[in-house]
Parts: C-alpha cells; structure tokens; sequence
C-alpha cells in the first residue's frame, strides 16, 4: 500500500471514531477504488497511482455537479461539489501555469507543431500533477489560431 492510501486508510478510520458518516462514506468509496485500481493493474500502487485515482474521483463529482444543476437539484449538486472539494486537498500542489507554458514553449521550440504532438511531449512531465485540460488550454494559446 502507498503512503498516500495508508494516510487515506488513517483517516478513515479516525473518521469512524469521530461517527463523521459522511467522511467515512467519502473514503471508503475512494479507498475502495484505489484497491480497485490495484486488483486492475495487478501490483502494488504508488503514489501516483493513487492521485490519479483521486483525480478520476474529483472528475466524476465534477461532472455530476454539472448535472444535477442542469437538472435543478441544488442539494445534491451541494454534495458533490463538497465532496470534490474534500477529495482535491489529497492532491499534490499543482505546477503553475508560467511552469506549464515554459514546457509547452520548450515542446514547441523541439519541433511539435500541432497540439497531439505538444500534449505528447508535456503530458508525461506533469502526469499525476495537473489535469491536462489546463495543458491543452496554454498549449493552443501558445500554437495560436489554426491556420
């Protein structure tokens, strides 16, 4: 078990002493998919493993507070979004976006002319540390308008 899923499995359990249903609720259902993922990739996980299992999980809330807004159901969007919020504090602090925009420069300046080979080439320099629509944001600014 990684580090990070140990100090998940902790606070679980003191969530349980504190009788927090919903905290508790929370993390089994991430610790859950983290033994998931390891059943998945037939290994022990490591840390980065386990952050891009926090960040598929932050994804879904995402997407489920889109929905149930859309849908008018303001409570439940409430949950999910307090829940992503909950999950994102587990993340490792993001790189800035002058760090993103330098490596997509140095990607440019190596030759990558369309934004498959630019997230190709800076995709794996920040996996696990940054979600890649931040990447595929700066890289076409920095491509600038298709010609």
């Amino acid at each position: 078990m990684s580090a990070l899923a140990a100090r998940f499995q902790d606070e679980l359990n003191l969530a349980r002493k504190a009788q927090d249903k919903a905290h508790v609720l929370l993390l089994g259902t991430v610790l859950s998919e983290i033994k998931n993922r390891e059943i998945e990739l037939q290994r022990a996980l490591v840390d980065e493993d386990v952050v891009e299992v926090l960040r598929k999980a932050i994804k879904r809330r995402r997407e489920s507070v889109g929905m149930y807004e859309q849908a008018g159901r303001t409570e439940l969007a409430a949950v999910e979004r307090q829940e992503a919020e909950a999950l994102a504090v587990w993340l490792p602090a993001a790189p800035s976006d002058d760090e993103v925009r330098a490596a997509v420069r140095a990607a440019i300046a190596a030759g990558a002319t369309n934004i498959g080979a630019v997230m190709g080439k800076v995709m794996p320099a920040f996996k696990g540390r940054l979600d890649g629509t931040v990447i595929n944001r700066i890289a076409r600014e920095e491509l600038g308008p298709p010609t």
